[in-house]
């Protein structure tokens, strides 16, 4: 199917596009990697009157060292965020969630900004945001300003941007020596997650002493597992510590029931993988 008209800007500054979104309203949408947009574009599930393309902006790319933390630009691409030395080393997470999306001609086209930005629940990226307690970082007519993950994601393909504002970057802290796993359940290979986790460990003389989960599509936007967290956290880093603190991993979901499972059968997936991806990251 053909998409309906539009009109289209290719903004050569973060200024130009904050602008034209603003002139263009509500009816605007951002162009990034176009790997979610084309499709429903093409289908008519959205008709918007202008396009703001932002693939010139080389400003919004790159991963680069602040420190204590990794800022990585909203237009990197997937195949740039798996391979960079940085987010392996700082932010192994991202690497292993990054590996799962789709497929690589996806990877090397989709962008890393764009899938956060589109907030599908089904999207694997957005729980490791959300374990990783990252910081959105959005540029609008008033300026710029920091959105941590856990206020970013409001509902189902829904987050804290205003229509006349972008995600410019993304700020990862640095987690030094964590164990790290992504935990994906999938009827096919490169399709979305019907249920996957994303575990982050640190281990220091044989006990945990901090732990991050998040849980992909258990909810209309990704959870983060406090009780799995705070029952870990002080044990020992054994099977049995591990059993008894994935048996929580459901607890503050409302998964939703489809083709691909029922709530129930979902519950049970955020147990089994929980278990499955703290496993792997005390052991990595």
């Amino acid at each position: 199917m053909i998409p309906a008209a539009f009109d289209y800007v290719a903004p050569a500054s973060v200024e130009e596009a904050v602008r034209a979104l603003a002139e263009g309203g509500e009816d605007a949408k951002v162009l990034a990697g176009g790997q979610s947009l084309i499709p429903v574009l093409r289908m008519r599930l959205a008709a918007p009157t202008l396009l703001v393309d932002l693939s010139g902006l080389t400003e919004l790319t790159g991963v680069h060292d602040e420190g204590d933390s990794l800022l990585i630009g909203a237009m990197t691409t997937h195949y740039e965020v798996q391979r960079d030395h940085l987010v392996r080393e700082h932010a192994r997470l991202l690497c292993l969630a990054t590996d799962t999306v789709a497929d690589p001609q996806i990877r090397h086209r989709g962008t890393f900004g764009g899938a956060l930005a589109h907030a599908d629940p089904a999207g694997d990226l957005l729980a490791p945001a959300l374990a990783l307690d990252a910081v959105m970082v959005c540029a609008g007519p008033e300026g710029t300003r920091e959105v941590p993950a856990a206020e970013f994601f409001v509902d189902y393909f829904t987050t804290a941007l205003a229509p006349d504002e972008l995600l410019t970057h993304v700020r990862v802290p640095k987690l030094p020596g964590w164990g790290a796993h992504y935990e994906k359940f999938n009827r096919v290979a490169q399709a979305w997650s019907i249920v996957a986790v994303a575990a982050a460990v640190e281990v220091s003389g044989g006990v945990v002493a901090r732990a991050r989960v998040g849980l992909t599509n258990m909810g209309p936007t990704p959870v983060r597992a406090r009780g799995v967290e705070e029952t870990l956290v002080g044990q020992p880093a054994t099977a049995e510590a591990i059993t008894t603190a994935a048996s929580r991993a459901a607890e503050g979901t409302d998964p939703t029931t489809d083709a691909n499972g029922d709530a129930e059968y979902r519950t049970h997936l955020a147990r089994v993988l929980t278990e499955r991806a703290l496993t792997a990251a005390v052991s990595a």
